[in-house]
């Protein structure tokens, strides 16, 4: 079975193709076709990802990739069948007239490739990009007669962990979903969200713990921006942070860190970063050297708050495992406080390989693959709809 999955909820558009051998009991995933294209460079000039940019930009991307993607895994023929009804493409595609005749361009002329399921993310995500996928999915679903499974982008980044180390080039791409122990405990951090996610089995997931206010990468944007650094903000605090010292001048809080709860906030903290900035300015201390500092002491402000909620979760579930995805994820300095933590608890950390942090459709084939190996249920095209807030 080959099953394409697609990704359009912020500002990455994604397609993959992967292969499985639908069985039950020994299930097999190997990964055909992995496509990224990402808006980072045309939002720069915004500080952030601008939705209907984002929106432009999928449906410009869309048929482009899946043309790739059906030539990377060898199933793209320019013997064309011949589209014969356009109207219902061109009625759920309404809204994207470009994508639209692009697509009407290409399926008439390929024939109709061995697809036999689309897996597409309906949410969470910026509604208007989300929508984008959805209604192309839909579009395809109708074109091929194939069925669609919508699927939670949250979901796609704790499943991503599942993945093995070169999954491009091995015919069982997936770690055996039974060689876990559960509960785990998932830290999902992201520019969108900061979520403490209590994880039974797969496909059992229960939300512990989020912000009230900015999600952790939005916080290292907004404070990278103060500090004048250009979007994305995330990695260059990082690289600052690496030559920066402590300073008795450059003290942080760490926010909601005692709270007897497992929800986060960042919102204050990002604004003790602006004060701290004022009062060095007027003291003729804001310099190379303190942008530096401050960098690491925010990051070490972030990571403090992440660890403490985190492991008292752990203690309290009991939990087996930790899984931490997510953009933020990426970021080696959270990486290595959690892998020194998790030694001193004596239970194994799991983190996607660096190139599946950020939003891909790699991971919601994964995560459409294993609810569908769970549940074996698809979706009628016309009820598949974009989420902006759908929850876990």
């Amino acid at each position: 079975m080959n099953i394409l999955a697609i990704e359009t909820s912020c500002d990455e558009t994604a397609l993959s193709i992967i292969q499985t051998n639908n069985n039950d009991t020994e299930p097999n995933f190997r990964v055909l076709s992995d496509l990224v294209i990402s808006q980072i460079d045309i939002h720069a000039e915004y500080g952030g990802v601008f939705p209907a940019l984002a929106k432009r930009e999928h449906a410009k991307n869309l048929v482009p990739l899946l043309s790739q993607a059906l030539r990377d895994a060898g199933l793209y023929s320019g013997a064309s069948n011949g589209l014969q009804d356009t109207d219902i493409l061109q009625q759920i595609l309404e809204r994207e007239p470009e994508l639209f005749e692009q697509l009407r361009t290409l399926l008439n002329t390929i024939e109709t490739p061995s697809i036999d399921m689309i897996m597409v993310t309906h949410g969470p995500g910026l509604a208007p990009a989300l929508w984008v996928g959805v209604n192309f999915a839909r579009a395809l679903s109708v074109a091929w007669n194939i069925p669609v499974v919508p699927v939670n982008h949250m979901e796609g980044h704790i499943t991503s962990i599942l993945l093995k180390d070169d999954y491009k080039n091995l015919d069982e791409a997936l770690s055996p979903l039974d060689s876990f122990s559960f509960p785990m405990i998932a830290l999902l951090v992201s520019g969108g969200h900061t979520q403490l996610v209590l994880v039974r089995g797969w496909g059992d997931y229960e939300i512990i713990g989020e912000t009230i206010d900015d999600a952790v990468g939005e916080a290292f944007d907004k404070v990278a921006r103060m500090l004048d650094m250009e979007y994305p903000g995330g990695p260059k605090i990082s690289r600052a942070a690496v030559h920066g010292v402590e300073n008795e001048h450059v003290q942080l809080p760490r926010p909601m860190m005692h709270t007897n709860d497992y929800r986060f906030s960042f919102s204050g903290l990002k604004t003790s970063v602006r004060y701290l900035i004022e009062s060095l300015t007027e003291n003729n201390q804001y310099n190379e050297q303190t942008i530096n500092d401050i960098a690491r002491e925010f990051e070490y402000a972030v990571t403090d708050v992440l660890v403490k909620k985190t492991c008292a979760a752990i203690e309290e579930y009991g939990a087996q495992g930790l899984i931490i995805a997510g953009g933020v994820s990426a970021n080696t300095f959270i990486r290595d406080s959690f892998e020194q933590e998790m030694n001193r608890y004596n239970i194994p950390l799991y983190l996607p390989e660096q190139k599946l942090c950020g939003d891909n459709s790699l991971m919601i084939a994964t995560a459409g693959f294993v609810n569908y190996t769970k549940n074996k249920t698809t979706t009628p095209q016309d009820e598949v709809v974009a989420v902006g807030n759908l929850k876990l």
